[in-house]
């Protein structure tokens, strides 16, 4: 199991991964923007196709991971709402088991599922407001 930061921003997400790799050093292992996301993704103004979807950069033997909010998925984030912990498990199950745990009592903002990039994904808010993305 691995345990990374995630960290969401409103449209500066690109400038600050940009600065974190001046800091960090090493090579993003991926950057895609909101046009290249599936067919079925919700429609965007043509100003938010070119924000960050998502990025990852390895540091420090995890992965700093990001993206910037748009219009079709909610609010844009604020300081204290802006972070997310990423947990990539072992298997779908142990990815059911932290996820029915960590949103019990809390919130659930997309329950487990198969996503067009090939992981079984899920996120949730737990009743401590600490937000929470699972992977397998």
């Amino acid at each position: 199991m691995d345990l990374n930061a995630y960290l969401h921003f409103n449209d500066n997400c690109r400038e600050a991964f940009e600065f974190y790799r001046s800091v960090f050093g090493g090579e993003f292992a991926i950057i895609n923007t909101f046009a290249e996301g599936p067919d079925d993704m919700p429609p965007l103004p043509e100003h938010e196709l070119g924000r960050i979807m998502h990025v990852s950069l390895p540091v420090a033997g995890g992965v700093l991971m990001g993206s910037d909010s748009c219009s079709a998925f909610g609010p844009p984030p604020v300081a204290g709402n802006n972070f997310s912990i990423s947990i990539s498990t072992d298997s779908r199950d142990e990815t059911d088991r932290l996820f029915a745990g960590l949103a019990d009592g809390g919130n659930i903002a997309m329950e487990p599922q198969e996503m067009f990039w090939g992981a079984y994904f899920g996120m949730c808010t737990d009743k401590f407001g600490v937000n929470w993305m699972l992977s397998n």
